[in-house]
């Protein structure tokens, strides 16, 4: 059963042009409605997803940092008389660097917050101008200074691959955060996601995204530049120091269960998909209405739990036990995946096997979605 939480606060100040995440702006938020609605909701999937105590939370937005201190900790007080805390729980909270949101730092450390993730995504101001972030540069390090007195464990994301970004430039920028001392980084390629301000801009001629080979040639800098800083890629866009990896983006990667909650929430429970309710007035009205958030849930079929296991393990540096798999859902291996498909890409360097492990390799990592067109089996992709 699931052994992660998932806990999504839809609201955010400004909606980001780059952004595809369930984020709404609202003038007021009602505090005590959204208690008593996440509250009813986690409660309510507990009684399908209990268990195990929990090996990690997760408060994932929006801008969850946005939530009363208060908020976080009624919520995780109730998580844990539901389903128990593992000993060692991570659990993180997604903030933005600014400095109304670092002066709550304190509290939500004290609400029992662990791990921080900072939503950096620049150390230019220019560039975190263009890409519609509220914060600064100098603001987002100071944020990033207070982060690190009051938590453990902190991560910051950066985006590069921006339009006309040289080598020296990413280069530059990606040598200063090394600099700060933390387990984990995120490092993004900018992405152009349908139904951003981005993908409208880019429709309009307003900017041409960096092409295929420059965007290329930033990544191989990137895993060059962290592999130096004992920060290898644990997985395609996720930098950690030995075991300072994300054990809840783990957990999704490794195709375990983990429960959702709150709108737009997805979960993965005993083969099981659920989603909640996007929008947030939606959710509201279905928790007052039903007790809980969701408004789907269907039985995920073999093939499909299968062809989600091999698209989400393939992603880790690790890499995959086809064996484990053969056992976990009754299929031989030859159903998983294409023999020959494997050995062609093992023979041209993408991909790597060790016995019952296979994994793409660091030269298959920038074309990881065409790897994986050629190598999962038909039956997969189809379900």
């Amino acid at each position: 059963m699931a052994r992660a939480l998932y806990i999504h606060w839809p609201f955010c100040a400004k909606k980001c042009p780059y952004c595809d995440f369930n984020s709404h702006i609202r003038d007021q938020v009602d505090i005590a409605a959204w208690e008593i609605a996440l509250l009813n909701d986690m409660q309510a999937e507990a009684l399908v997803a209990g268990g195990e105590p929990l090996s990690s939370i997760f408060f994932g937005g929006g801008t969850p940092s946005l939530m009363p201190p208060r908020l976080v900790a009624r919520l995780l007080d109730e998580a844990q008389k539901l389903w128990g805390f593992a000993g060692d729980i991570e659990i993180t909270l997604e903030a933005n660097p600014s400095s109304v949101e670092a002066a709550n730092f304190a509290d939500l450390a004290s609400a029992g917050i662990n791990r921080v993730s900072l939503g950096v995504q620049s150390l230019d101001d220019t560039v975190l101008q263009w890409l519609g972030r509220l914060h600064g540069a100098q603001e987002a390090l100071n944020a990033l200074e207070v982060a690190q007195k009051h938590f453990g464990r902190v991560s910051f994301d950066l985006i590069y691959a921006l339009p006309d970004q040289t080598p020296g430039e990413w280069g530059d920028q990606l040598a200063r955060a090394l600099s700060f001392g933390t387990s984990h980084l995120s490092l993004y390629q900018l992405t152009i996601e349908p139904g951003t301000r981005f993908a409208t801009d880019v429709r309009r001629g307003v900017f041409e995204p960096l092409d295929n080979d420059a965007a290329a040639e930033l990544f191989n800098l990137t895993q060059g530049m962290t592999e130096a800083a004992d920060m290898p890629a644990y997985e395609t866009s996720n930098h950690a120091k030995p075991g300072e990896e994300s054990r809840h983006n783990l957990t999704y990667w490794r195709y375990q269960d983990y429960a959702g909650i709150g709108p737009g929430a997805h979960g993965r429970r005993g083969g099981f998909a659920t989603i909640r309710h996007k929008k947030p007035e939606n959710f509201l009205s279905a928790v007052s209405d039903r007790g809980h958030g969701i408004s789907e849930q269907r039985t995920l079929s073999v093939n499909e739990q299968a062809s989600e296991a091999l698209l989400m393990g393939l992603r880790l540096r690790e890499g995959i036990d086809l064996s484990a798999l053969e056992t976990r859902f009754g299929m031989p291996r030859n159903a998983l995946i294409k023999e020959e498909k494997l050995a062609h890409l093992k023979r041209i360097g993408l991909m790597w096997d060790d016995a019952a492990l296979i994994g793409v390799s660091a030269l298959g990592r920038p074309v990881l979605d065409a790897v994986l067109g050629e190598l999962v089996a038909d039956d997969l992709v189809q379900a």
